[in-house]
């Protein structure tokens, strides 16, 4: 159930508003819940005073740290003032993944957002490398904001794989779908859910390598096989078929094609979270798509996710 109460927003130091912050205060007039403003901070400057005393760099460290807090506080005002509830955290950590993980998993919040920066002239978002380390690693959803008003109508655009090669395939698109029906319906009025999917055609040399090989009879009967699961998909959550959305070509292509088209406000995505030598033989489908897409971003693992960052108990 996607029934987000306890939001973490990862604050963006280089930022003097906070897209992530105003879309979690979104949700929480619509759902309730609370939010709490994080940020990791870290100056290699400060730990390399050498003339001054391990006290001395403490205190100027904590300094800094409350000159932080007094900032989001600034950048919160207006929210903190009408009565939402948002706590503030700033801690001193060379590695703002981590820092923000470990407070995921000790703080047990089950939602994740953090603004993602904007192409200037393809309007696509541009991830940086905090942004993968946290689509990977992060064992809660994470919600990658775009800068941008949230578009009027907008749909929620949930991208399956229908290829059933792994077992695991199925049961995370129910849970892509359970969870943004549950999600909408909480904080939508009048919830728009499409389900798009993406399958790829025959090779064009093969029907030169195999000659009884025909490509046209192979495209067909691959559509069908999508379509029929599809129908079975959409079917076990009442979905009109109107809203379902089964496409020839690669999924990087497709899915942020559809996304247009539909003036999608989100897409929900599911994301294995494949590190190290796995990413690089299996490759991360997903992540080629995220680098296409024009609009906000909700990756959700499946089930029984292992999260690789160790929790530091202090």
């Amino acid at each position: 159930m996607a029934n987000y109460q306890n939001l973490l927003v990862a604050i963006d130091p280089s930022q003097d508003d906070q897209p992530a912050l105003r879309r979690a205060v979104y949700i929480v007039q619509r759902n309730g819940g609370r939010i709490k403003a994080f940020l990791s901070i870290y100056d290699l400057s400060y730990e390399m005073t050498t003339l001054l005393s391990p006290e001395e760099r403490n205190a100027m460290r904590k300094s800094v740290i409350s000159q932080r807090v007094a900032w989001i506080k600034q950048q919160a005002h207006y929210y903190l003032e009408s009565g939402i509830d948002i706590e503030i955290k700033v801690v001193w950590h060379n590695r703002p993944y981590e820092a923000i993980i470990q407070e995921v998993i000790t703080g047990n919040h089950d939602l994740l957002l953090k603004m993602a920066h904007q192409h200037s002239k393809l309007e696509s978002i541009i991830f940086t490398p905090l942004d993968w380390h946290l689509l990977r690693k992060c064992p809660c959803p994470v919600w990658m904001v775009k800068d941008q008003v949230w578009p009027e109508n907008g749909a929620a655009v949930v991208a399956v794989n229908l290829s059933h090669e792994e077992a695991y395939h199925s049961e995370l698109n129910l849970k892509l779908v359970h969870e943004t029906q549950d999600l909408a319906k909480r904080i939508v009025k009048e919830p728009l859910i499409h389900l798009v999917s993406a399958y790829p055609v025959a090779p064009l040399n093969i029907a030169t390598e195999i000659p009884d090989f025909d490509p046209n009879v192979y495209n067909q009967a691959l559509r069908g096989q999508h379509l029929v699961a599809m129908k079975e998909l959409r079917q076990k959550f009442c979905i009109d078929e109107q809203h379902t959305h089964v496409r020839e070509g690669v999924p990087e292509r497709v899915i942020p094609e559809t996304c247009d088209e539909l003036n999608a406000g989100v897409v929900v995505l599911g994301i294995l979270g494949r590190t190290g030598l796995s990413a690089a033989f299996l490759g991360n489908t997903a992540e080629h798509v995220i680098d296409k897409l024009k609009c906000d971003l909700l990756a959700i693992k499946p089930d029984g996710f292992i999260c690789p960052i160790n929790v530091v108990t202090e």
